[in-house]
């Protein structure tokens, strides 16, 4: 399956460029596991990061990044067959949740819960 890993990027970082470096290593944290179960792992600034800089963009919440970093969560969710959404604050995470919901497609808040991961 391909699995969307949500959970706070920028959120509680006050657009700190480390602290969000390190959240996006925590959302990197479980992608080796669901690869080694048979998945495609995949995380929406994977995608948005250089859709954003192709684009211009330059500091973190400008309206580039506004345009693009949720509209590629909802577009990958089109795609997506699960959703693994990882503790922590996130408005971002908890929207892709509800348009999971909202399409059927299974949300998981452990790994060991994953299909083949546990």
């Amino acid at each position: 399956m391909l699995i969307l890993i949500a959970g706070p990027y920028r959120s509680g970082t006050g657009d700190d460029p480390e602290k969000m470096a390190a959240n996006l290593k925590r959302l990197e944290a479980p992608s080796h596991a669901l690869f080694q179960a048979g998945h495609v792992p995949m995380i929406g600034e994977w995608v948005a990061l250089p859709i954003w800089h192709a684009a211009g963009g330059r500091s973190v919440g400008d309206a580039l990044y506004e345009e693009i970093f949720h509209p590629v969560a909802g577009r990958l969710l089109q795609l997506c067959e699960g959703v693994l959404r990882l503790p922590g604050d996130s408005k971002g995470a908890d929207n892709d949740v509800r348009i999971a919901r909202e399409r059927g497609i299974p949300v998981w808040h452990r790994l060991e819960d994953v299909p083949g991961c546990g």
